[in-house]
């Protein structure tokens, strides 16, 4: 088994995952390998080695019932940066923050609250980042929803899940 380091909950969102794919056709380095098209609502969350079945229950608390809609309509490009703001889950990942105020998303490196969002491309030369970003406009809006969350670990080979936390009451 690899070895597990930091967690995070997130939100994944297979219905973007073209626009990653876009992006490694472009530039295999700007996409994480084996990282799906997600949405961090709290990164970094906890230890590996703290998930047990009282945090589960702690997050499961805190998360409201019921499907979020989803429309992913904008891109952002900012230097090496490709993202697409998710807005929609805003209210979720407050949920999220609220029940662990001592975790600060990516560090604080974002401010305390940082917009919810999908990394297409992370890295990338800045012409190849506007280069992705203009032809990914044209594959949006993108409509879903997001049904659960989910508590993964970062590995030395991508993300490994760690519990399904569903929205449905």
């Amino acid at each position: 088994m690899a070895h597990l380091g930091t967690t995070a909950v997130m939100a994944l969102l297979p219905a973007a995952q073209p626009l990653l794919e876009l992006a490694a056709g472009r530039d295999e380095r700007v996409v994480r390998p084996g990282v799906p098209a997600h949405a961090a609502l709290l990164y970094p969350w906890l230890p590996a080695d703290r998930v047990d079945g009282a945090e589960l229950d702690r997050l499961r608390a805190a998360l409201p019932a019921g499907r979020v809609p989803l429309r992913l309509d904008t891109v952002e490009q900012t230097g090496g940066f490709v993202g697409i703001p998710v807005p929609g889950l805003r209210d979720l990942a407050t949920a999220v923050r609220t029940a662990y105020p001592e975790r600060v998303p990516y560090g604080g490196r974002f401010g305390q609250d940082p917009p919810v969002h999908v990394t297409v491309a992370l890295d990338a030369e800045p012409g190849t980042a506007a280069d992705i970003a203009r032809s990914i406009g044209p594959r949006l809006p993108i409509r879903t929803e997001v049904t659960a969350l989910h508590a993964v670990a970062l590995t030395a080979t991508g993300w490994q899940r760690l519990a399904a936390l569903p929205l449905e009451p």
